[in-house]
């Protein structure tokens, strides 16, 4: 009896072979769908890179033609300041205006640390601040801010360069400048100091009580003793062309990894 059962019991070789392949051929199917499912998604990664960075390249090129209009603007003829100066700021920025007026010495604020400008570029480093100042604008009726000019860090104080604190009814040629948002990482500066590390218009003009508006003085306006002007330089943030190696070089980094996941594949 039991020769019997064991005999009825065995499987066949044939037939234990057939059905083991069958079930490796079921993983292998398995198998293959699933690596070749993760070799679609993938594909989805250096294609993405590369159409970031092909974009990026369309930015690069928009940015560089906004730097270079405004370049332009900063040649064009000088207008009389407009009454509607603080709606057409945005519009207006980096073009030179006239204005006439009376500074007010003593609500006297800066931008610092600043580095002196010579004729639109970087001086040699020397370190100091822009003296801004309110100015009581006879075109417009209001006070407004005007940048005066660099002056050293010894000279920040005003009782060091008092015959430069030009007095009584002045015409001054300037640039219009927009509002600067600040930087990711740059400090916050010190609550109810009269310092400021990048062109924050809202807040100057509220610690000073002026209308939201700057100008930055042209050097025609440096006199003796005082600020040096045209500190002016045409500036937008660009890092598109980093933004353009960066897409790119992750477009070859994963163009090679599915490269070499497909050739495993294979084997």
């Amino acid at each position: 009896m039991n020769s019997g059962m064991n005999r009825f019991s065995k499987v066949p070789m044939w037939l234990n072979a057939a059905a083991t392949g069958r079930v490796s051929a079921r993983r292998y199917a398995v198998k293959t769908r699933s690596r070749q499912g993760a070799s679609n998604w993938l594909i989805i990664i250096p294609l993405t890179t590369f159409g970031l960075g092909t974009w990026q390249i369309y930015r690069l090129r928009w940015k560089l033609d906004l730097i270079k209009k405004l370049e332009e603007r900063t040649k064009e003829d000088t207008i009389v300041i407009p009454t509607d100066i603080v709606e057409r700021v945005e519009e207006l920025e980096y073009r030179h205006v006239k204005v006439h007026g009376e500074f007010d010495h003593s609500k006297e604020i800066f931008m610092w640390p600043r580095s002196r400008l010579v004729e639109g570029t970087r001086g040699s480093g020397a370190h100091g601040a822009h003296v801004i100042t309110p100015f009581h604008c006879d075109d417009t009726g209001n006070t407004i801010l005007i940048n005066r000019g660099w002056v050293p860090t010894a000279k920040m104080d005003a009782s060091t360069r008092k015959e430069g604190q030009t007095e009584g009814k002045v015409t001054l040629t300037a640039v219009v400048r927009a509002p600067e948002k600040k930087q990711r990482f740059a400090p916050k500066g010190e609550e109810g100091s009269n310092k400021w590390q990048y062109r924050n218009v809202k807040e100057m003009a509220d610690y000073t009580r002026t209308t939201p508006v700057l100008l930055d003085a042209d050097a025609s306006t440096s006199v003796t003793g005082g600020p040096i002007g045209g500190q002016t330089r045409v500036t937008l943030r660009n890092n598109h062309l980093e933004y353009v190696i960066t897409w790119y070089a992750l477009t070859l980094a994963t163009s090679y990894m599915l490269y070499m996941f497909r050739k495993g594949r294979g084997h």
